[in-house]
C-alpha cells in the first residue's frame, strides 16, 4: 500500500493532475485508481494550459491557479504544429524545475517520442536492439538500402515521430524510396526482425517503478504487431530475459514508467525495438489479473517526496519569509 502521508501538503491530500488528451478509458481509471489511493486527481489537457507572469508559479493550469499540483502524472501529450508540442513540453519543463514530480517528465518523452534518440541510448546502454540508420539525405538513404538490404533482408522504414504501427514501410534494395516530404525530411531506418516459423509476434511488457508489471505477446495478422493493426494479445510470464531487457530499457530514456517492445529473432535472441513513454495498456489489461491502473498509480504516489514533519515545516516557513 501506498503510504498515506506520502506528498501531503499541509495536511491535505496529494493533488495529482493527470494529463490527458480526452478523458478515454485509461483517464476515468487513472482518476478512479488515484481515489482509491488517497489522492485527489483532476484531468487536464496541456492544450488547455500556458505559462502566465500573473500567477504566483508562473503557469496558466486550470483548476491549479493558486498552487502547482504535487504531481503530474502524464497519460498523453496531444500531437500539434512544432510550436504547440514545444509549448506543451515547455510546461512540463517548468512543472520539474519548480520541483513537482512529473511522470514521464519531458526529458522520458523527448527521448523515447524521438526514435533515433531512443535506439541510441539503447545502444549506448549495452541493450540488445536492431542495427538502425538515421539521416535526413534521400541520397545517404539510397546508399544505404543498396548496401544493407535485398529482397529476403529487408530494412524497414520508421516515421521518426510515429506510434501504433502507423507509416511502417517494409524496404529492399530494389525499392523506391519515398521523396523526402513523405516522412517529414527523415530517413529512420531499422533491420527488420523475423522469425516467420514462429508466427508475426512480439512483446509488450509494462514497466513502472523500476520494476516489471505485466507482459503480454501480440499475435499479428501481419509483421506489424501492434493492437491498433488488429494483433491479439496473449498473457505472457515475466520470465528473463523479457523481464531484465524491459527495466534497462525503461531506465536507459530516463522513464518513471514505459510500455518497452521486445522481439526475438531467428537465433533466439531478444532485441528492445521501442520504448514508449505514454503507453497504453487496454490490451495488456485484458490478459493479465493484476489492476494496471492502480498499479501505476501507486507506483506514482509512492514515489512523491514525503511531507515534512509539522515543526520542519513550520521552520521552513520562518526561514522562507526571513530577510
Amino acid at each position: 500500500m501506498v503510504d498515506g502521508d506520502r506528498g501531503l501538503r499541509s495536511g491535505q491530500r496529494p493533488r495529482i493532475a493527470v494529463l490527458v488528451d480526452k478523458v478515454d478509458w485509461h483517464a476515468r481509471q487513472l482518476i478512479e485508481a488515484f481515489e482509491n489511493l488517497g489522492a485527489a486527481p483532476r484531468c487536464l489537457s496541456l492544450k488547455d494550459c500556458g505559462f502566465s507572469t500573473q500567477t504566483p508559479h508562473g503557469l496558466s493550469l486550470p483548476g491549479f491557479d493558486d498552487r502547482l499540483p504535487d504531481g503530474v502524472f502524464v497519460r498523453c501529450v496531444a500531437g500539434g504544429s512544432f510550436e504547440q508540442v514545444t509549448l506543451r513540453l515547455g510546461i512540463l519543463h517548468a512543472l520539474d524545475a519548480q520541483g513537482v514530480a512529473v511522470c514521464n517528465d519531458a526529458r522520458a518523452i523527448e527521448r523515447c517520442v524521438d526514435k533515433s534518440m531512443t535506439s541510441f541510448l539503447l545502444q549506448r546502454a549495452g541493450i540488445p536492439t536492431p542495427e538502425t540508420w538515421t539521416c535526413e539525405s534521400s541520397e545517404q538513404a539510397q546508399a544505404l538500402l543498396d548496401r544493407e538490404a535485398a529482397p529476403d533482408h529487408p530494412l524497414v522504414l520508421k516515421p521518426l515521430f510515429g506510434s501504433q504501427g502507423r507509416g511502417l514501410r517494409l524496404l529492399d534494395s530494389a525499392a523506391a524510396l519515398p521523396a523526402p516530404e513523405e516522412i517529414a525530411g527523415v530517413y529512420y531506418l531499422q533491420r527488420f526482425v523475423a522469425a516467420p516459423e514462429q508466427g508475426w509476434r512480439d512483446w509488450r511488457i509494462l514497466v513502472a517503478g523500476g520494476r516489471p508489471l505485466a507482459a503480454m505477446v501480440r499475435h499479428g495478422v501481419q509483421w506489424i504487431t501492434n493492437m491498433h493493426q488488429g494483433a491479439r494479445p496473449e498473457a505472457s510470464s515475466l520470465a528473463e530475459p523479457l523481464a531484465g531487457l524491459a527495466v534497462a530499457a525503461t531506465r536507459a530514456v530516463g522513464a518513471g514508467f514505459a510500455g518497452v517492445d521486445i522481439i526475438r529473432q531467428r537465433d533466439g535472441r531478444h532485441l528492445v525495438l521501442e520504448v514508449n513513454s505514454m503507453p497504453a495498456w487496454s490490451g495488456l489489461q485484458k490478459v493479465t489479473s493484476l489492476d494496471l491502473s492502480r498499479a501505476l498509480a501507486e507506483s506514482f504516489l509512492a514515489s512523491l517526496p514525503p511531507a515534512p514533519a509539522d515543526g520542519e515545516a513550520v521552520e521552513a516557513t520562518r526561514e522562507a519569509s526571513s530577510p
